[in-house]
């Protein structure tokens, strides 16, 4: 299987050409909030959010015909809505789009 997204300082195999930068915005799972366990909740819906996140990247590498993407940047915030007591994390993640040189 061909590696699709390159995180921060994994970088993608130097034959490809950039294509140009993007931006893309994913969500995680909900959860119930907890003060007893909250380190714990982050985790899960982070590791919810980064997985969500990279299935969208190789989702979008594939609809804007290139390669590989490599991301440069991500920015995390956490939303709760305090009438259901549910808490998710939204990711905004910054990434440059790879193509298969001509002829390759």
């Amino acid at each position: 299987m061909t590696k699709v997204v390159y995180w921060r300082r994994d970088l993608p195999p130097l034959s490809e050409q950039i294509e140009g930068e993007h931006e893309l915005i994913a969500t995680s799972e909900h959860a119930q909030m907890s003060l007893a366990n909250r380190d714990e909740l982050w985790g899960r819906c982070y590791r919810s959010l980064t997985a969500r996140a990279e299935a969208r990247l190789a989702q979008e590498v594939a609809r804007l015909g290139g390669s590989c993407a490599h991301v440069l940047d991500e920015q995390v915030t956490s939303k709760v809505d305090d009438a259901t007591g549910a808490m998710w994390l939204v990711g905004v993640y910054r990434y440059v789009l790879y193509r298969h040189p001509p002829g390759a």
